[in-house]
Parts: C-alpha cells; structure tokens; sequence
C-alpha cells in the first residue's frame, strides 16, 4: 500500500463522518485524487424521497467537477458500516464517465483493495463508445 492510498482512505473516512442517512444508517465516503494531487471529497446525502439520494461517489464527483478539476487518478469509498463498500451501478457509470482509472476499497481487516475500472464495470458503455 502506498502512502497516497492510505491517505485517501482516510480522506473517505472523514468525510463519511458527515454523512446524512437518517433513513439507512449506513454512511459512506467517498474522496477523490485529482490529477495535481489535490483530494476532494463526498458523502451520501439521503432524502425523505428515496430516490432524491445523493451518493457519495457522485457527490464527490460533482463537487470537484464545480471546482473546475475534471481528470483524476483515482476515487477511494469507505462505508462506516460495512466494507467493502462497493460502489453502486450508478455511480460506476459516472465514475467510468470520468475515466477514474482505480478503485480503491478498504476490506473488514483495514486492507486496500484496488480496483481498475474495468473490473467494476466491465462490458460498459461510455464516452469512448460515442466519438
């Protein structure tokens, strides 16, 4: 494990820590490594009106997006209840739109597990399948 992993990790740790899921209980993080090293971060935001629920992969994404950053290295995600916490379906495709080349997870024991992603959405569809 490299040092920049494990410190994106905790990145994603914090950020967990103001997660609003009054509904689930289930607060996850997630942060973001731009290409010039700077770490963005999210939390899910949870709505009465389920489907109104930001999670915190997109969240991320949108905030470092409005911060003008648009290329990144990779994208932790840490759940303060259960890992891993694997992305959901909606989230893997923005994070494909976006070419987030790694993945990277935190098992039960503390481990970081990285995935490419191909791996966590293999067959997609994506911008490259539109030029």
């Amino acid at each position: 494990m490299e040092a920049w992993q494990q410190k994106l990790i905790e990145a994603a740790k914090e950020a967990a820590l103001h997660s609003y899921s009054p509904y689930s209980n289930f607060a996850v993080g997630a942060a973001l490594l731009s290409e010039d090293g700077t770490i963005i971060s999210g939390c899910n935001v949870e709505n009465a009106s389920y489907g109104l629920t930001m999670c915190a992969e997109r969240g991320a994404i949108q905030t470092a997006i409005a911060k003008g950053y648009t290329t990144f290295k990779a994208i932790a995600v840490v759940g303060l209840k259960s890992n891993p916490c694997m992305p959901c379906g909606a989230c893997r495709q923005v994070m494909l739109e976006f070419d987030i080349p790694q993945i990277l997870l935190e098992d039960e024991a503390g481990q970081i597990i990285s995935y490419t992603m191909d791996e966590m959405l293999p067959h997609s569809f994506g911008p490259k399948d539109l030029v």
